[in-house]
């Protein structure tokens, strides 16, 4: 399996600071045998939002081999060229096992795949599931700066929530990190 990273519009050190906190911890060591390999979109511009230029990216670095399982996780802007970018991949017959998409507001997210958001607040994350999500979302709190959530997503407490579940179960409090890997252990066993 894949995780492709598409940033959003920002300076390359927060994505490297993200892959290097979040994915190359010790967690993902252990498993990274399962997972292979984590690949960045090289798009901090406005190519984040393309997704013909991430499709391209996606293509060229898996060889358009479409059965190699892929999770996006995106962040911001990158959720725009990422969602079509996961959509496309699908139609050509690829084998998309979830989508993640940080704080994308205002960005509907729509396909045959899981999907998850994680907000930087309890706003985002209600506005932008009146616009596509799937099951298991976070958001944290209380509210971070919308760059923290990326930069630093171990700091970053807050709520996994479940809107297909019945109002009367709490929701689970951890850090972004945490929700991200538990995730992540779910697609590599499926």
């Amino acid at each position: 399996m894949s995780i492709i990273i598409c940033p959003g519009i920002h300076e390359p050190a927060l994505t490297e600071k993200f892959v290097s906190e979040c994915l190359s911890s010790d967690f993902y060591r252990l498993n990274a045998e399962k997972w292979g390999d984590i690949l960045t979109f090289p798009g901090e511009t406005l190519l984040a939002l393309s997704s013909l230029h991430i499709l391209q990216f996606l293509s060229d670095r898996l060889q358009n081999d479409l059965k190699s399982p892929v999770v996006f996780i995106s962040f911001s802007a990158g959720v725009v060229g990422a969602i079509g970018a996961a959509c496309s991949w699908q139609l050509l017959g690829g084998n998309i096992k979830a989508f993640i998409a940080i704080d994308g507001w205002g960005v509907p997210l729509a396909g045959n795949f899981p999907i998850h958001r994680l907000s930087h607040d309890y706003f985002t994350h209600w506005s932008s599931s009146l616009l596509g999500s799937g099951h298991d979302n976070f958001y944290a709190e209380p509210a971070v700066e919308h760059l923290s959530i990326w930069r630093s997503p171990q700091t970053v407490k807050g709520w996994w929530v479940d809107r297909y579940v019945e109002v009367s179960q709490p929701p689970v409090s951890l850090t972004a990190t945490e929700f991200l890997h538990l995730l992540l252990k779910r697609y590599e066993q499926h």
